[in-house]
């Protein structure tokens, strides 16, 4: 939550424009605004190429706008140096991606570790915190086993786990469940739900998977570099 007690994500008027290859700016996000509650559930659909995936690096401060803030926590990333801003968006925010990008020559549990260890928690506690993680997503037996000896949905389970590593407000996940098979997606759907649930966590998801997107409690449809209301919430 943020230090005064509002809101743990705002988005005011975010634009982002790349140089395109003929000199003109293309602009991807034109005047994006965004507000995420304590363990609020945000869907944010759309047609692939239409920035959603940029919006996310925005709201997470991976990336800067072009014009517009993102206030993490109630404090403004564009006022924050680069340690500050990875310091707060370490404690504020938890990343989960299509791809785990888990680390192979480590272990389920080490995987976990290491956002804590790069913060500077303590090698015993960052152990101690990771198995329960992995016991909260179901793979405390699973804790020594390599990414290579985990199934894609064991692995995108320890990746959530990582996300929650240094327990974050909010989670922020680009198409957490697009590279999984159906029955998989679901059971990662329902670990999310349960997360957030018993964690007071805001999520916001981008998502082509209708069935993620009904879950949550508002669904934004990102069209001409805005965002709009989806029908049906």
């Amino acid at each position: 939550m943020s230090e005064n007690g509002g809101p743990v994500l705002r988005a005011e008027g975010l634009e982002k424009s790349y140089p395109g290859t003929d000199g003109t700016e293309l602009s991807v996000l034109r005047g994006v605004d965004l507000s995420v509650q304590p363990g609020e559930a945000v869907a944010v659909v759309g047609a692939s190429g239409s920035g959603k995936s940029t919006l996310l690096h925005l709201l997470g401060a991976l990336d800067r706008p072009t014009h517009g803030e993102v206030y993490l926590g109630g404090r403004a990333v564009s006022d924050l140096d680069p340690d500050q801003v990875a310091d707060v968006r370490n404690r504020y925010a938890g990343f989960v991606f299509q791809f785990h990008h888990l680390l192979r020559e480590f272990t389920a549990r080490e995987n976990v570790m290491m956002p804590a260890m790069i913060a500077g928690t303590p090698l015993a506690v960052a152990a101690e915190n990771a198995m329960e993680l992995l016991h909260a997503v179901g793979l405390a037996d699973r804790a020594h086993h390599k990414p290579g000896e985990l199934s894609g949905g064991e692995q995108q389970r320890v990746a959530v786990a990582r996300a929650l590593s240094n327990d974050p407000v909010m989670l922020l996940a680009d198409e957490p469940s697009g590279n999984l098979d159906r029955q998989t997606s679901e059971q990662l759907h329902d670990l999310l739900f349960e997360l957030r649930g018993g964690r007071n966590l805001a999520m916001v998801l981008v998502t082509h998977n209708v069935e993620l997107a009904q879950r949550t409690d508002r669904v934004l449809r990102l069209e001409d570099g805005r965002l709009h209301a989806a029908g049906g919430h």
